[in-house]
């Protein structure tokens, strides 16, 4: 683990800012959350989230890019997933701490 910004690489904090504005989107932060419960296709999250499938569409595209989501076709279907855990907890957290101020 990391001790200290100072030992990070400068192409690593530029990556994870990258990452972090990935994530910097109510739909995206949305998504994430109902990926961490189950993998799913465009129309379920378009039913979960009640966004129109244009969008959610675009905003997978920004999280696949980013390296967050990945997607499977499975026959007519894409299915997506989160890539790891990690990025969960960070949404999950961000999440929890903006709830408790409330």
């Amino acid at each position: 683990m990391v001790s200290g910004v100072a030992a990070v690489p400068a192409d690593a904090l530029a990556d994870a800012g990258e990452l972090l504005r990935a994530l910097a989107a109510p739909v995206r932060i949305a998504i994430v959350l109902q990926l961490r419960e189950a993998d799913r296709c465009v129309h379920e999250l378009v039913d979960a989230l009640d966004v129109a499938q244009p969008l959610i569409s675009q905003h997978l595209r920004v999280l696949k890019t980013a390296g967050v989501v990945r997607g499977d076709r499975r026959g007519r279907e894409v299915v997506y997933r989160l890539v790891d855990d990690h990025l969960a907890h960070i949404v999950v957290d961000a999440v929890t701490h903006v709830q408790e101020g409330k």
